[in-house]
């Protein structure tokens, strides 16, 4: 239950203002599936809409173990040492079975929770395939309003439902383990193909010289792959979170990667496809909404899905009855207003 100040007028200004509280509680509203708390997102979102879009968004994903959190509270500092303004949206996964999360995130980059320019929000996937929450896209936006102007986006891990962060930032970066060879077959390369930039992880002490094996071993597999995005070739670099060497190379090449995109309409065309993606998702999403809640489709679905289950309709059969019931009541509605 979310409590009246949530929804209060004034949210708008004071998240504008750097509120980190309001902030908070702005995520929050939009997190909320109740009817009117959307209402309420939704116009809070169009009210800040004119103070987004100023920052660069990365998403990070990466191999179980790579240390994704650790990595992500060493750049953030890093960058933060640079003059930035940093906000981490952390997505756990949501358990099957409960719905619940761990939303841990918080205790593994603890330094980076305490610095004032820092704001870190670990939330649920909720059962959302792509590895990321489902109000992600609302939350940048909400934190770019508050003044922070690197957004970073730290997926569930990598798996073959674990890319659609990639078309919600500005550059995906995917860490992987030092170690190649065998390894990388190992790697969806879907995944490995739709990165910007690679960056091979944990490349300090006795590690080092299978980091530096795994870089030349993923730059030559990339030699194999399709190229990347128009006038920018996939870096392959290391770095470590425990020591933070390669840490400046790696915002360097991100820099460059903007500066490249901007240069040739990349950049706005990227955020324009955003835009166009976002609305189809929430079209589709809201259609599903409305009908499952349908009386028509209630009625009989939990008797359909036994039946596809059980293998005595097909699923094409089945799913087309349902639609037509979805469906009836409205395409009468228009044949009504038609012959008046």
């Amino acid at each position: 239950m979310i409590d009246p100040p949530f929804i209060d007028p004034s949210l708008a200004v004071r998240l504008c203002q750097g509120d980190r509280r309001a902030l908070a509680q702005a995520i929050t509203l939009v997190e909320s599936t109740r009817a009117d708390h959307r209402l309420a997102a939704e116009a809070l979102i169009a009210a800040l809409m004119p103070q987004t879009g100023r920052s660069i968004r990365i998403g990070i994903s990466g191999v179980p173990g790579v240390g994704k959190s650790t990595f992500i509270e060493t750049f953030g500092l890093h960058l933060i040492g640079r003059g930035h303004r940093i906000a981490v949206l952390a997505v756990d996964p949501s358990s099957q079975r409960t719905g619940g999360s761990i939303l841990g995130d918080k205790t593994r980059m603890a330094e980076l929770t305490r610095h004032p320019a820092a704001f870190i929000r670990p939330s649920p996937s909720g059962g959302t395939l792509g590895g990321v929450a489902r109000r992600t896209r609302e939350a940048m936006l909400l934190c770019e309003a508050a003044g922070h102007d690197v957004i970073i986006v730290e997926t569930v891990g990598v798996g073959q439902s674990e890319t659609a962060v990639a078309d919600m930032v500005d550059l995906f970066m995917l860490l992987l383990l030092p170690g190649g060879g065998d390894e990388l077959q190992g790697i969806k390369k879907g995944i490995v193909e739709l990165a910007d930039l690679i960056v091979v992880n944990k490349a300090d002490g006795d590690l080092m010289a299978a980091a530096r094996q795994a870089v030349a071993d993923y730059r030559h597999a990339l030699t194999l792959l399709r190229a990347g995005r128009a006038g920018w070739r996939v870096p392959v670099l290391s770095g470590s979170a425990i020591t933070g060497q390669g840490i400046d190379a790696i915002w360097d090449e991100i820099a460059a990667f903007a500066d490249a995109m901007r240069a040739g309409g990349h950049f706005e065309a990227r955020r324009a496809e955003q835009a166009r993606s976002w609305l189809w998702s929430e079209i589709l999403g809201n259609l599903e909404a409305a009908f499952r809640s349908d009386p028509a489709v209630a009625a009989d679905l939990s008797r359909d899905e036994a039946a596809v289950i059980a293998g005595r309709v097909a699923p094409p059969t089945a799913a087309r009855a349902l639609l037509a019931r979805f469906l009836a009541p409205r395409e009468m509605g228009s044949s009504e207003k038609k012959s008046q």
